[in-house]
């Protein structure tokens, strides 16, 4: 795993926290630890006081007799934590007469706490060194003879070396846990960053040959159903949406090159051939002239229609919007399309109410509505088929426009993706498939409904839905404009 990217940060952030966490966990232990054994030393020193010692040495007798040398060595001899403490027994002039060890004292010893016990101190504690460098910590029992005389001292040590060494182990012990549970977390750690960061990669991958123009490009093989999961999968998707329109875009240019290269090619024709005949056959001249002027509009229409879905990609497409009868403009467009449907062997069927349908749109594209959808009916529809237009008003703010046909129908995978631009159900039949789209983002900005229903092999419903204007409205918006 490289040390970089989100890799370093994790680091950085996450493991140097945890770092700092065992660190001070581990030292809080340890001083908690060694505050304990420290507390069990002072405890033990605790449980010997002055009072027991004067029970014990006023057995043996007075100044007198010099008992206190004799009950110094039956107290040494009889002690019982010899093991874990050492105890000397100093006489009234401050010598060491006695020791645990059974080795001699020799000179004066530097005994804080015993000075301070002299003193009169009920418990005087000391920590520090013997000359021997020994770190100990100290309490001096003071003994008194009956009648008021400094008899001598008991003094108990414990070595503090011992602590520490066990201190040490503990902190060694301590370390090595502390060591594995960092590389504990650090393995866990490595493994949940790489299942990270490698998808992330292999994302970034694919984006790149994506981006290059390879479109099946795929992420594979991830196996969680997490965050990174639902962005592999949403990049799968956009590619697969992404080949998809690169194949309608593809199939968009094809067709239109070959829309194109009919009519050119008629024009150029038919300019050849009259410029051959001259004005010899006026006849053809005439002909040839039609030819050429039809054709010029058929290309006209499909530079319309392109400059539509440019201005619709762009979202610059613009209404020019005054007060119209819709179902006058639908009127002109079914009249237009009778001699088309009769020459193609088709019954077109109409029926709208004999009012008005007043609406504030724009004129020339409602008409362009009414023709691509009429255009596609006879384009799909077969000789002996029919055509239903039908309007109704049902209530004086909607109109709704019903075109059927029993044409060929729309596949019903098809069907969701018939309104999006290049699509196409039938590439083998003209037109560029952008017709429904461009109708689509006009009755939008109509604040219409466009509805599509098919059923493959017996035809196709399209449903126009479109606010109006009515009359008392129109009133209403004249006398506020004259108030002003």
């Amino acid at each position: 795993m490289k040390f970089v990217g989100i890799t370093k940060r994790w680091f950085l952030s996450v493991a140097s926290v945890v770092i700092l966490i065992l660190i001070s966990v581990s030292i809080a232990l340890l001083l908690s630890i060694r505050s304990y054994y420290y507390s069990v030393a002072d405890m033990a020193l605790d449980s010997y006081s002055a009072e027991e010692i004067s029970a014990n040495f006023r057995l043996y007798g007075d100044a007198a007799t010099d008992g206190f040398r004799a009950a110094g060595r039956n107290f040494v001899e009889n002690f019982p934590d010899k093991d874990s403490m050492a105890v000397w027994i100093i006489d009234s002039s401050g010598n060491i007469i006695l020791s645990s060890s059974g080795f001699e004292i020799k000179g004066k010893v530097t005994m804080p706490d015993y000075e301070t016990a002299l003193k009169g101190e009920n418990n005087a504690k000391w920590q520090g060194e013997l000359p021997s460098g020994e770190n100990i910590i100290a309490k001096t029992c003071v003994y008194n003879y009956s009648d008021g005389s400094h008899a001598g001292a008991v003094r108990f040590m414990i070595s503090l070396e011992q602590i520490e060494s066990q201190v040490i182990r503990i902190s060694i012990v301590i370390a090595i846990v502390g060591i594995a549970l960092f590389a504990l977390l650090m393995f866990s750690g490595s493994m949940f960053i790489r299942s990270i960061v490698n998808p992330v990669k292999s994302v970034g991958e694919t984006a790149k040959k994506i981006a290059g123009g390879d479109l099946e490009a795929r992420i594979d093989h991830y196996p969680y159903n997490d965050e990174i999961g639902e962005l592999c999968a949403t990049i799968n998707d956009m590619a697969a949406k992404l080949s998809v329109t690169d194949r309608l875009k593809n199939d968009f240019i094809s067709t239109v090159s070959h829309e194109l290269r009919t009519p050119l090619t008629a024009i150029k024709g038919w300019g050849e051939t009259l410029l051959q005949i001259g004005e010899t056959d006026p006849q053809m001249a005439n002909r040839g002239m039609s030819v050429i002027i039809n054709e010029a509009s058929r290309l006209n229409e499909m530079v319309e229609e392109l400059l539509d879905f440019s201005r619709m990609s762009s979202g610059r497409m613009k209404l020019n919007i005054e007060r119209i009868d819709v179902l006058a403009e639908l009127d002109e467009v079914v009249f237009a399309f009778r001699e088309r449907t009769a020459k193609n062997g088709l019954e077109i069927i109409y029926n709208v109410p004999q009012i008005p349908a007043p609406a504030t749109a724009d004129a020339s594209r409602m008409r362009q509505v009414f023709i691509n959808v009429l255009d596609n009916a006879v384009k799909y529809t077969e000789h002996g088929g029919k055509i239903v237009v039908l309007a109704e008003i049902p209530n004086p703010a909607t109109l709704v426009v019903t075109i059927s046909d029993t044409g060929i129908g729309i596949p019903a995978e098809d069907l969701p993706h018939i309104k999006e631009k290049f699509y196409k159900v039938d590439s083998t039949i003209r037109g560029s498939g952008i017709g429904l789209a461009v109708v689509d983002e006009i009755i939008k900005l109509h604040n219409g409904e466009f509805e599509i229903a098919s059923v493959y092999g017996e035809g196709t419903t399209v449903k126009i839905t479109l606010p109006l204007t009515p009359a008392d409205s129109v009133a209403e918006q004249a006398d506020i404009s004259e108030g002003e």
